[in-house]
């Protein structure tokens, strides 16, 4: 199997630094239908599709998520600054928590900041996550880089027409158990927010 590593590692690094994600100034500052919903999050979020059918945010995913208290219901059928803010991180918490995660972290977040009478709003905590999950790009990608150097050295004394592609799968399984390794915090941390009631 011939397998460009070196080429591989590029286009990722490369991947990471166009990562923009939906800025602030971009969320629109007047109440939207569902259809506009769709669209506007269809649009902003198609970069991170995997596959060109792949669905941002369907009306059916919506109405699930107001029904399963993720999202507040709208208001005369029309959605808010701060409900597309909430849409936008349950997108990117959904990959990685279960409905159940992602509600108990939302719930005290929509409960105290989606209406505050002063002080934080959501679209506040969104504005603060985005400029500091920006500037954590460039430690993503010194990491990236530092896993693809440690995968290199492994299979040392494997045939050389494998070495390739055993240590390109020992970088994946290194992403993986990093990526593992933070859901397991993730889940570890919510459970605290939200301990089991006693009988």
């Amino acid at each position: 199997m011939n397998i460009d590593t070196e080429e591989i590692i590029q286009t990722l690094l490369d991947t990471l630094s166009q990562v923009d994600g939906v800025h602030p100034e971009d969320i629109p500052n007047i109440d939207l239908y569902m259809d506009q919903v769709t669209t506007f999050m269809d649009a902003r979020l198609s970069s991170f599709k995997r596959y060109e059918e792949d669905k941002i945010l369907t009306k059916t995913m919506i109405n699930n998520y107001a029904k399963n208290h993720l999202l507040p219901p709208p208001e005369k059928k029309k959605y808010s600054k701060e409900h597309m803010t909430i849409l936008i991180f349950i997108y990117y918490f959904k990959s990685i928590l279960s409905i159940n995660d992602i509600q108990t972290l939302l719930k005290p977040i929509t409960e105290k900041y989606f209406h505050p009478e002063d002080g934080y709003s959501v679209f506040d905590l969104y504005k603060e996550m985005f400029e500091l999950e920006h500037s954590e790009i460039e430690t993503v990608r010194e990491d990236v880089e530092k896993t693809f150097e440690a995968a290199k050295k492994s299979f040392s004394s494997a045939p050389e027409d494998q070495r390739d592609f055993l240590q390109l799968f020992s970088f994946l399984c290194m992403l993986s158990f990093d990526v593992y390794l933070k859901k397991q915090m993730l889940e570890e941390v919510i459970d605290l927010m939200n301990p089991p009631k006693e009988k």
